[in-house]
């Protein structure tokens, strides 16, 4: 095992030599949106930066997964949460590393070797019309798909009317949280992050009591064809929707996670040389950080709820967790981050994922 894997909230899934595992590698390395990757019959995974932009499918990963959880990886949550402390710390590739891997060797190995994970590319155009209309193309709500399984009535289309105009309220609250420039330093990183997890908590706020509404009016019949919505992806197995969810529990939620939280701090410091106050400082950064780790460590589910409105119930925790996590270690990061001279902060900026760069 490598070293600098262990404790990782995604290490048990990338040991997996899978065929799902292979499939989420070429969704990870192509970059796909949700729905990109279903047409290439594989299952979606968490991509971290598209361009300057944090989580650039968040509005489709929230409320695709809680309509098709089981048309995500397993380990998506896991990989969720590598990425939003590594991207603190460095930004990997090019100005931001693009998205997570399932291959432990595009991670650091011990010797100081790695295999580097592949930059996004993305045209300013492409950018724009994500961020522009979220709630459009690839990231629209199956709304088709629910009234089709549902067959609502008079009054319960007028709650999914409700819960339509929910959905474009809170696609226009993703509008102010798309970034068009690079944020080259890692309090800058921290606070795009932490901006698009404001947006995306405030977007889940927005939709879950119109869901829960809507939701709450069907019969035992609709709940239940509701509840079996969802793409065909690949060979997909005879099992339940239930049972399939059940094995994607991420057991190792409850591990320690040290080398997220002790690599990064041993690369600053090896990095940066810090003395006297910094060293204060970067100790306060360590314990922030830790405490960070711990609180998404909490909310990182034992199991996948079976029911849309119980998976956003979940998403709102895992979210409200990530943006206190961000917003404890920012403090810290900026005390630290002005202690350095500018060689220094120079540096930390850059700074190589392994010792030997």
């Amino acid at each position: 095992m490598l070293a600098a894997g262990r404790g990782r909230f995604a290490e048990r899934f990338r040991e997996q030599a899978t065929a799902q595992s292979r499939a989420a590698l070429i969704t990870r390395e192509s970059g796909w949106a949700p729905r990109q990757a279903w047409r290439h019959r594989h299952p979606a995974v968490f991509v971290a930066w598209l361009g300057p932009v944090f989580w650039p499918y968040a509005y489709s990963d929230i409320f695709d997964y809680t309509f098709w959880s089981y048309a995500y990886e397993p380990g998506y949550w896991a990989y969720a949460y590598d990425d939003f402390v590594d991207t603190v710390f460095w930004g990997g590739d090019g100005a931001y590393s693009a998205y997570a891997s399932t291959n432990p060797y595009d991670y650091p190995q011990t010797g100081g070797s790695y295999r580097a994970r592949r930059s996004s590319s993305v045209s300013p155009r492409a950018l724009r019309q994500l961020c522009d209309a979220p709630d459009k193309g690839v990231t629209a709500w199956p709304f088709a798909s629910i009234t089709q399984a549902v067959r609502p009535t008079p009054e319960q289309r007028s709650l999914l009317d409700d819960l339509k105009a929910a959905a474009r309220r809170a696609a226009d609250a993703f509008k102010q949280s798309c970034n068009d420039s690079y944020a080259l330093t890692p309090p800058g990183r921290l606070r795009a992050m932490t901006n698009r997890l404001s947006a995306t908590l405030e977007a889940v706020k927005i939709v879950r009591p119109a869901l829960e509404k809507f939701y709450g009016s069907l019969s035992d019949e609709q709940q239940a064809r509701f509840n079996a919505l969802g793409p065909n992806i690949g060979e997909r197995s005879q099992q339940q929707p239930q049972q399939q969810e059940a094995n994607a529990q991420p057991d190792s939620c409850g591990d320690p996670k040290s080398s997220l939280t002790q690599l990064p701090i041993e690369r600053i410091d090896a990095a940066v040389q810090p003395a006297g106050k910094q060293k204060e400082a970067l100790d306060r950064l360590s314990d922030a950080t830790k405490q960070a780790v711990q609180a998404l460590q909490a909310a990182c589910p034992d199991q996948v709820p079976l029911t849309p409105v119980g998976r956003l119930e979940a998403m709102q925790i895992r979210l409200q967790a990530m943006l206190e996590a961000a917003n404890g270690v920012l403090p810290a990061l900026d005390e630290f981050y002005a202690t350095l001279s500018s060689e220094q902060k120079a540096r930390f900026n850059t700074l190589p994922r392994t010792a030997s760069q």
